[in-house]
């Protein structure tokens, strides 16, 4: 909620100017009344109109400022007349009257252009720009007739103190943890320009390989597609481009040339996709990194973590290899960093990342719980060995034939390990969880949890195991009970309560828990007395990623908890972006950008109840080959082959480019 003097946006209307400030009615949506913490907003103009937090604000300036960002996209893009010609009139046409030049007839051509480009422009953002200039036009007209009658110049137009602020949007960028620009890396496949479409994506995400495959892809529960058939299948696009790479064996793509070596360095605990990704984009800032990783092999949980047929290493090795090769970037594997290595890497370095992970796997709660029972076998230490035997033949291969398996959980970890069991041999393989379907494919992908369906994974919901028995710590079966969603009376969130009488046993040879992970903080100096939170991982403020102690940044697991391969890179390019001014200056500065970032995440720009109109609906969604069931149970050859070039051009195709623009005035 803000207090501001005007709003239209969304269909909100506000309109405070003859109101005391102290009755000024509020705002419903989360808009930026403060830009950074220290400057407050003059004025918030978007797709879905403006708002004015102050009086005395020269909105036919902002107005015209917001036509000439929509030049630089418009001069890029040239699809379609009315975007480009008719945002160079919008333009034109404002700046005139803003400089005391305008005319009535401006108005009238304004409003028509306006018109115009809302019903015939090619995408949203020809469709959008328009809107609150309308606006303006509308509730602001004694402003704008004054400087028409008097010809003089709007209050601010000569003021250099004001900035202003915009940034280009997309729902699906805004749902992106990395902000991708996923229309760009889409047009790239469209247009056959898959290097321009790899680079899109390499702005702000490094492994693409990676996550077109194993992203739950958030970006397409926000498409506006969806709202008119079917979301985009915009992970699978994004592996396009990057499969062309490797495939062709082409030199690695970079968004920018890597500036030189600037002679700062810093320490990177972890070598997964935050560890990655800090190293990345420091390199391209010219800051060097010593990267240290525990495990013999580069990659974190993502490497021994995720199975071959999900992830092939040598896809994600790819993009570690593009990261490896920029100047500065060191890798030093085996080494587990101690806390007097931390302490001495304070002394030796300009700034350290800590990027451990979240590698200890939590228990169950039930009762006679032992970790050393037999046939009792967390879910990290499990993949960790089926992954390190399967792809470098560094343990023991993991055989379960003719055993039951019992998995606990409902993420992707518990998906890897029942579908690694299936292809190890187990007789039975069942899924635990404690909530619904519906829930279990929120948190993975209805695509995982088809395939592991489809591989002959038994799913039980709504259960959850209450004891387990042994015989000479041998474990034979398990207790589970049974519950049910019961409406709360007070019309709060459904409670999950256990039925009694419903319980039942399970017998079976190995009980994996993979209900979640906890961050091993130990190696961190106790003198250091970081911060953390409840969830025992390390507290930062969620924007810059420094820690309690200046110059110790986090991302990642070990920040957030478990998280995501996209989360984790989202946060790691963000730290790695402060850091880089970090080691020069010693602040902690966001860049507007960034400052725009989480004011849209906020403010939401995705609209679920949307009408789309002025497209084609029922244009299928691509869907790719998959291995075949029987086949691919007794194998780790990847399941998913991609799209064919065809498939790949049609769906692209189906992209409605949703670019939306925002802007401030600070």
């Amino acid at each position: 909620m803000s207090r501001v003097l005007f709003s239209t946006w969304q269909g909100e209307f506000i309109d405070n100017r003859d109101v005391a400030k102290d009755d000024w009615a509020e705002s419903s949506f989360k808009v930026p009344a403060t830009y950074d913490g220290e400057k407050n907003s003059k004025i918030f103009i978007g797709w879905n109109g403006l708002v004015v937090f102050e009086e005395g604000v020269d909105v036919v300036k902002a107005g015209a400022e917001y036509a000439a960002q929509y030049q630089v996209y418009s001069e890029a893009c040239g699809r379609c007349a009315p975007g480009r010609w008719g945002g160079r009139i919008l333009y034109d046409l404002f700046d005139k009257i803003a400089r005391g030049e305008g005319t009535l007839d401006d108005i009238s051509h304004l409003k028509e252009i306006s018109e115009t480009m809302i019903k015939t422009s090619k995408c949203e953002i020809g469709r959008t720009v328009p809107i609150p200039l309308l606006n303006i036009l509308e509730y602001f007209s004694d402003e704008i007739s004054d400087l028409i009658d008097n010809q003089k110049k709007s209050p601010d137009y000569d003021n250099d103190d004001i900035k202003y602020i915009a940034k280009v949007t997309a729902p699906c960028m805004d749902a992106c943890p990395d902000h991708v620009d996923i229309p760009a890396y889409i047009e790239g496949v469209r247009d056959l320009q898959f290097g321009d479409s790899l680079k899109a994506t390499k702005q702000t995400m490094p492994l693409a390989h990676t996550c077109g495959r194993v992203c739950p892809h958030p970006c397409e529960d926000q498409c506006r597609r969806a709202n008119l058939d079917e979301a985009v299948s915009i992970m699978e696009l994004k592996r396009v481009g990057a499969d062309y790479e490797s495939d062709h064996g082409l030199d690695f793509l970079y968004p920018a040339v890597q500036k030189p070596l600037n002679g700062k360095k810093v320490a990177i605990v972890g070598s997964g996709p935050a560890g990655l990704t800090a190293a990345y984009y420091l390199a391209l800032e010219g800051i060097a990194s010593d990267v240290y990783e525990e495990l013999p092999v580069l990659g974190g949980e993502v490497a021994v973590g995720v199975p071959e047929y999900r992830m092939p290493y040598d896809k994600y090795y790819k993009d570690i290899e593009a990261i490896g090769a920029l100047n500065g970037v060191e890798f030093i594997l085996n080494t587990k960093v101690t806390s007097d290595m931390l302490i001495q890497f304070e002394k030796d370095y300009d700034a350290i990342m800590l990027a451990s992970g979240a590698r200890l796997s939590k228990k169950v709660r039930a009762e006679n719980e032992r970790a050393d029972m037999e046939g009792y076998w967390m879910a990290i230490p499990f993949l960790d060995q089926v992954n390190l035997s399967i792809k470098w033949g560094l343990a023991d291969k993991v055989d379960l034939t003719g055993k039951t398996v019992v998995c606990v959980g409902g993420g992707f970890t518990s998906m890897d390990v029942v579908r690694c069991s299936i292809r190890a041999g187990a007789k039975k393989v069942i899924m635990i969880y404690r909530r619904s379907e519906d829930i279990i494919i929120r948190n993975t992908s209805l695509e995982e949890y088809h395939e592991a369906v489809e591989e002959g994974v038994e799913f039980i919901f709504f259960t959850a195991i209450e004891e387990i028995f042994d015989e000479d710590n041998v474990l034979k079966k398990l207790k589970v009970n049974k519950f049910e969603l019961v409406p709360d009376p007070d019309g709060g969130r459904d409670k999950l309560l256990k039925v009694e009488g419903e319980d039942f046993e399970i017998e079976c040879d190995y009980l994996i828990p993979a209900v979640s992970q906890d961050a091993d903080l130990s190696y961190i100096p106790k003198e250091w007395e970081l911060e953390q939170t409840s969830w025992r991982t390390l507290l930062t403020d969620g924007k810059t990623y420094q820690t309690s102690r200046k110059g110790i940044f986090t991302a990642g697991d070990c920040e957030y908890g478990p998280m995501t391969i996209v989360n984790a890179v989202g946060q790691a390019k963000r730290a790695a972006s402060v850091m880089s001014r970090f080691v020069h200056d010693g602040k902690l500065t966001l860049l507007d950008e960034e400052i725009m970032e989480d004011h849209l995440r906020r403010l939401k720009v995705y609209d679920k109840k949307e009408k789309v109109t002025g497209w084609i609906a029922g244009l299928p969604r691509e869907v790719s080959e998959k291995l075949d069931v029987d086949y691919r149970k007794e194998r780790q050859d990847e399941v998913n082959f991609g799209f064919t070039q065809e498939q790949a051009v049609n769906e692209a195709s189906r992209c409605m480019r949703c670019y939306y623009i925002a802007m401030v005035a600070v």
